[in-house]
């Protein structure tokens, strides 16, 4: 019997762990980015349309933080899964150089 268990164990914990599925935020339904996109349930979802619906188009992933629940965490764990519409994934915004020279000039 607990051959029988450890084998189970060890299935259960060699399963991958949820992976996202790419999806384009501007154009998904709330059901579709639930399911699509990792820690992102209907509640959330619904908040991403209702944004979208009032702001318009995201222009960058990390411009869903701007949208109640979403936080950067979330945005990082979903990155190459969440679409803009060119359908490439949304790579997080380099600094530009005179962002980078005001934060060095913050120091």
């Amino acid at each position: 019997m607990n051959r029988y268990l450890s084998a189970l164990a060890a299935l259960l914990l060699a399963t991958p762990a949820f992976a996202a599925t790419p999806v384009n935020v501007n154009t998904a339904d709330a059901s579709t980015l639930a399911e699509s996109l990792d820690g992102v349930g209907l509640a959330k979802a619904r908040a991403i349309v209702a944004w979208r619906d009032a702001h318009g188009r995201f222009e960058s992933a990390d411009q869903l933080t701007e949208v109640k629940g979403i936080g950067a965490a979330l945005i990082d764990r979903n990155r190459e899964a969440i679409l803009l519409d060119d359908g490439k994934p949304a790579k997080k915004k380099a600094k530009t150089a005179s962002r980078a020279r005001a934060a060095d000039a913050e120091e």
